[in-house]
């Protein structure tokens, strides 16, 4: 199974300048419970805003350059190519960036999608979810507090 996770504003703004654009510790947390253990697709820029590689994960790195070395990573030169790589995975995740997720939304079997109740200046954009397509299945709101900003709602789409 193939899985999308991702933030985006309520205009589907992912972040600006390849950072986010709010800090919302509930949805760090939520994100590190789910792909803990799993494979993390994603592209070259949104390794590199790590500060180090994420812990207890196989980060999969899809970029053009066939010179590029990380360590912590495992470079991949196509989205086919990440999904190839991660196939013994039960659920491999696309964490981003925005590039990357126009690519997986039409192989992906599920999004886990956290939307930010709040429009943001940002440079970076989710694709929309085609309704035809995709259905929504779950929905938990949360409010905002002392240590979110913004109130948000966690999503699971599933493929028609």
């Amino acid at each position: 199974m193939i899985t999308m996770i991702a933030a985006a504003g309520e205009n589907n703004e992912l972040g600006k300048d390849n950072d986010l654009v709010w800090h919302l510790p509930d949805d760090f947390k939520r994100f590190k419970q789910l792909t803990t253990g799993h494979f993390i697709i994603m592209g070259r820029k949104t390794f590199e805003s790590f500060p180090k590689p994420l812990p207890n994960r196989v980060h999969l790195v899809i970029t053009r350059d066939k010179t590029y070395k990380k360590e912590g990573a495992v470079i991949v030169h196509s989205l086919d190519e990440a999904i190839i790589k991660a196939a013994g995975d039960t659920q491999a995740f696309i964490i981003g960036g925005g590039e990357i997720y126009k690519l997986a939304i039409e192989v992906s079997d599920k999004i886990e999608l956290t939307r930010v109740h709040h429009s943001f200046d940002a440079d970076t954009f989710f694709p929309e979810i085609p309704s035809e397509e995709w259905q929504l299945v779950n929905e938990t709101f949360h409010e905002k507090d002392e240590r979110h900003k913004y109130a948000f709602t966690y999503q699971t789409w599933v493929r028609r």
